[in-house]
This record gives C-alpha cells, sequence and structure tokens, in this order.
C-alpha cells in the first residue's frame, strides 16, 4: 500500500523525485535535465508514492500534472522505481492523479505516452489521439481521458 502526496517543490521529496525521473526516463535516452527546464515545474501538481521502508518511506513513483488549460490536465514525467515495476503502483498513482486533477478542478487528463507505454494506459481508460509522433528520440502517441464520466 502506497502513501500518496502532492511533493511540495524545492524539498527533499522534490529532489529524490527528479533523481528517480533521471534514472528512469533521462539516463536511459542519455539525456539530463536543465536547470532551466526543472523550474518550470514550481507551478505544476507534483505527485508521489510513498512506500514505508523501516523507518523510512521511499519514493516508489511518481508523475507530476501541468495544468494546459482551465479544463485539462497533463500527465508528464511517470516514472516507477526499477525495483518495484510490474506491481501496480503506476495503475496506483494514475488513480490517484485522476482524483487529484478532478479535485483541482480538471475534467480531461492528457499525456504524451511512449509509444511502449500506451497499453499501460489504454487498459485504464486512455485513447490515443492523433498520429505517432517523435519527442526525446523516441516514438509516442498523444493518448487523452475525460475524467469527469469515468470518476
Amino acid at each position: 500500500m502506497l502513501d500518496f502526496r502532492i511533493i511540495e517543490y524545492g524539498s527533499c521529496d522534490y529532489h529524490d523525485m527528479v533523481a528517480l525521473r533521471d534514472e528512469v526516463l533521462r539516463k536511459p535516452l542519455g539525456l539530463t535535465f536543465s536547470t532551466e527546464y526543472l523550474q518550470q515545474e514550481i507551478n505544476d501538481i507534483l505527485v508521489g508514492g510513498f512506500q514505508q521502508e523501516g523507518e523510512k518511506q521511499l519514493l516508489a513513483g511518481c508523475c507530476i500534472l501541468t495544468p494546459v488549460n482551465e479544463n485539462t490536465v497533463q500527465l508528464r514525467q511517470m516514472a516507477v522505481s526499477p525495483t518495484l515495476q510490474g506491481k501496480g503502483i503506476g495503475r496506483e498513482i494514475i488513480l490517484f492523479s485522476e482524483t487529484t486533477a478532478v479535485n483541482n478542478g480538471f475534467g480531461i487528463l492528457t499525456m504524451h505516452a511512449r509509444k511502449e507505454a500506451t497499453g499501460f494506459y489504454q487498459k485504464l481508460g486512455y485513447e490515443i489521439c492523433g498520429e505517432e509522433f517523435t519527442e526525446v528520440g523516441i516514438p509516442h502517441y498523444e493518448m487523452r481521458k475525460n475524467l469527469i464520466k469515468s470518476i
């Protein structure tokens, strides 16, 4: 069972979040985060799922919700710790993020999903919108879900 919370930008949890995203999403592609890129996250909703390990809570997975307009939010930078992948954590993160989005007044969740992850998101009710495109050097699809009818 994960403990979900909104992470404060610049906090210790935020630095753990950046490290996890770097390990899972950036390093495998030979990419890094720039200071300017990370500064853009200051007004985003930063979601973290934490797992109790002895006395500490360790970050198991995370994502970012970036407002696009008053009704739409974009899920970005979804990452689950490599040692915990395949255990349903990603699904829990998505469900928590959907509820968080609705609670913040958003009715549509959109994302740029890596092609390899589209099946995962489709099982959770997301639909592919448009043609395949390349982002960070790999194939992606825009996916979206109307949250109002699904929650």
